[in-house]
């Protein structure tokens, strides 16, 4: 462990940080546009605009 420097670690965690978020943002993207999801994410396009008594 005397060969890690703060700069070792900070550049192993800044090279490895953008692959990680990398593939969150494909994973998050995939997940989103994902075919059938479709009908649940445009529900909940329009749940604001919904006519709501209180009784739900």
């Amino acid at each position: 462990m005397e060969g890690l420097t703060y700069d070792t670690v900070l550049a192993f965690c800044q090279s490895w940080s953008v692959v990680y978020f990398s593939l969150m943002f494909a994973v998050a993207f995939a997940y989103a546009f994902w075919p059938s999801n479709k009908k649940r994410f445009s529900e909940a396009a329009y749940m604001p605009l919904r006519d709501s008594d209180g009784d739900e």
